[in-house]
């Protein structure tokens, strides 16, 4: 069955139901947007922010099911051409009007954007031409077969060409034509500037105090249910809790664990879903001749290209004892990339088995009797607990005779280091925007490869030949049940291969006042017009 989203599955989505109240909204975050530019910085934080006030051509709902945004159908019209009808009658929040031309313009921008951390590029590639017969359509012609090109415009939030000067913008993949003068990313902290199509448009930007977001009047959609949102960037814990309790917030993200009895008992609700994050530790494979890997002692080679010491690694690990000592409960243990039933995960597929007896055998079959010494790298402020669970998992490897120390640090400062490759092994977590599984395997466990943008994310520079084909071959697949077998195999193969030990899937959390209710979402996301007064 080829894919293909009808008008039915694209409704926008109704932001409240019955009169909207016409109140301020607080919220206290966990973590803060590094931009307003919503090109910039592929991360969480931002992206969710981007929503509010750049709309794309599609969204996802709290279950990452795809729904209408700017557009208001997709179809493909062969195997390498997708067709967006735009709906009419959009406006930018400076009262000019949405067209196809804005599409084109804010494609071209995203390969544009200078000193991003993690570029939006890897949504847009491949794409060879695109275009507009009419002000409101759009034809996408990909140089291979791309199913998830209606997943990928999820994510580029979609700016006005008028307001830069690309009114004649031309595409072109090796670069396009009259750009006008493009932003920088900082010119989007100025309200004047950050000019979209979305609910909600941006009053105020102080980087490490508050952004302010108000109703946009030229919205399309039906009205925001908050007149002003106030998000506040309290990014430790008891604070925020603090804050909450205190009535300085309406609403917190990723509240303390330990905290939940007492907010409960405060009178404060809970919201929790599990959500798409998987946090896994990431092993160095890389095969050099002149092999070095940091932080590994005790052995003239590198342990980790054996698959028996990997597998060994990830038995001594007890993810059901992470899962409820020190996540609390919110965490299921995982043996995939994604949980099940996302698209491309397998109901069979079980986590590793806690078996510290058979992981000493298999250091010892692999000729390490008496083990090694490594450092694990981890952020202490990015993932619920990181730095806890780190420390455990260097006792749990610690007693199979792998003599491990962690290595703690802010996330700003971990992921510049493990993008230098500078750990052995490390801690992080990826959750897949497009909510197939496709999307984890690609970031993940890809071989590396700067031209394709595989393996972007993929710093244990892991690669299998198999893994690759299964992978690249779902990547091209249109049928959707041909292109899911696919990625179970490749998913298979991978965690077969330990490619990466997968530890559990994050549990999100939200608190907030006992007169509000909040959807819970897979992708983690706090998107305010989801905030709604208690029925």
């Amino acid at each position: 069955m080829k894919r293909t989203l009808t008008m039915a599955a694209l409704m926008v989505p109704a932001l409240l139901a019955g009169t909207a109240q016409a109140q301020n909204l607080r919220i206290g975050l966990s973590s803060e947007p590094t931009s307003m530019d919503p090109h910039f910085h592929n991360v969480g934080p931002n992206n969710f922010m981007r929503r509010h006030i750049f709309q794309g051509l599609l969204t996802t709902d709290e279950t990452q099911k795809i729904v209408g945004e700017l557009a208001e159908a997709v179809a493909p019209i062969n195997d390498t051409t997708w067709e967006f009808k735009l709906r009419k009658g959009v406006k930018f929040s400076d009262g000019s009007d949405f067209t196809a031309t804005d599409v084109v313009y804010s494609l071209c921008r995203v390969p544009k954007v200078e000193g991003s951390p993690s570029s939006f590029t890897v949504f847009t590639r491949g794409i060879e031409k695109i275009e507009t017969p009419d002000a409101h359509t759009v034809r996408f012609v990909t140089a291979t077969p791309n199913p998830l090109l209606p997943n990928n415009m999820t994510t580029i939030g979609i700016l006005s060409s008028k307001k830069f000067g690309g009114q004649n913008v031309k595409y072109n993949p090796a670069g396009c034509e009259n750009l006008g003068d493009l932003p920088k990313s900082t010119d989007f902290n100025d309200p004047t500037k950050a000019i979209g199509t979305g609910p909600y448009v941006l009053t105020e930007y102080t980087r490490g105090s508050q952004i302010v977001l108000t109703r946009n009047a030229n919205y399309q959609g039906q009205k925001a249910p908050w007149e002003r949102v106030t998000w506040r960037p309290i990014t430790s814990a008891g604070p925020r809790v603090a804050a909450l309790l205190a009535g300085d917030v309406d609403l917190i993200e990723n509240p303390q664990i330990e905290d939940l009895p007492r907010i409960k008992q405060a009178g404060f609700k809970i919201a929790q879903q599990l959500s798409n994050r998987i946090i896994y530790v990431h092993l160095d494979t890389h095969a050099a001749a002149d092999w070095k890997t940091p932080g590994i002692k005790g052995t003239d080679k590198n342990p980790l290209l054996d698959k028996r010491v990997r597998e060994a690694l990830s038995k001594a690990i007890n993810r059901q004892a992470i899962a409820e000592r020190i996540m609390g409960g919110v965490a299921q243990p995982a043996g995939d990339l994604l949980p099940w039933p996302l698209f491309g995960t397998s109901r069979d597929t079980k986590p590793t088995a806690f078996d510290p007896d058979g992981a000493k055998k298999l250091l010892a079959d692999a000729g390490y009797p008496n083990g090694f010494e490594i450092v694990l790298g981890t952020p202490n402020d990015r993932y619920i607990n990181d730095g806890k669970i780190s420390e455990a998992i260097a006792q749990m490897w610690t007693r199979i005779g792998v003599k491990t120390s962690v290595d703690a640090m802010t996330a700003s400062t971990f992921f510049t280091r493990r993008n230098k490759y500078d750990f052995s092994a490390y801690l992080a977590g990826w959750g897949a925007d497009s909510g197939e599984l496709g999307n984890s395997l690609n970031a993940l466990v890809a071989t590396p490869d700067a031209k394709t943008g595989a393996g972007h994310t993929n710093r244990g520079r892991y690669t299998n030949k198999d893994v690759d084909a299964a992978l690249i071959e779902a990547l091209r697949t249109i049928d959707d049940k041909k292109r899911e077998a696919l990625l179970q195999k490749a998913s298979k193969i991978a965690m077969d291969d330990v490619a990466l030990i997968p530890l559990h899937f994050e549990i999100t959390t939200w608190a907030f006042k006992n007169n509000l209710d909040y959807k819970a979402r897979v992708d983690q996301y706090t998107i305010a017009t989801d905030v709604t007064a208690a029925k």
